[in-house]
């Protein structure tokens, strides 16, 4: 079993996908956006859009921190054809089902979506994630990053 300490967030993190002061007005739009990017530069199949549209209507990615909503959208692997992790910012919060209460709602600024395609690299990924999210400095860094290097250097703990 892979140690989840050998998971490093910032190894998925990929230039292109990471969208600083976005202005996506709905998850589908962001979805979308991600989609048309990532689709572009050869990291997911045509089925990604609709099945993380799907995925996130079924269960739900939405995480009411203490001072904060981040949402941690993901698929499954077959969609992915190059790992990454999408960081996006946006310039408002986006309103997404929480994940441990769909009947409830969180907004969202900070939004990670998964792209991954091994055995248990979302699990893993997702426990290291959390380890950073629960760290409200790291997220409030992420959220007024400057440019991606900003991204990179919170994410890289």
């Amino acid at each position: 079993m892979a140690d989840k300490e050998n998971v490093k967030v910032s190894d998925y993190l990929q230039d292109e996908l990471i969208f600083l002061r976005a202005d996506f007005k709905t998850s589908e739009d962001l979805f979308k956006g991600i989609d048309a990017v990532a689709k572009a530069k050869g990291y997911v199949t045509g089925d990604f859009l609709p099945k993380i549209i799907k995925r996130e209507s079924t269960f739900p990615t939405g995480l009411q921190l203490e001072k904060r909503g981040v949402a941690i959208p993901h698929t499954d692997a077959d969609t992915i054809k190059k790992e990454f992790v999408s960081v996006i910012v946006n310039n408002s919060p986006i309103c997404f089902k929480r994940m441990d209460d769909p009947n409830e709602e969180v907004n969202a600024k900070v939004v990670f979506v998964l792209g991954l395609n091994k055995p248990h690299a979302q699990l893993e990924m997702l426990q290291a994630l959390m380890s950073i999210i629960q760290d409200d400095s790291l997220v409030s860094g992420i959220e007024n990053a400057v440019n991606n290097s900003d991204v990179y250097k919170f994410l890289s703990n």
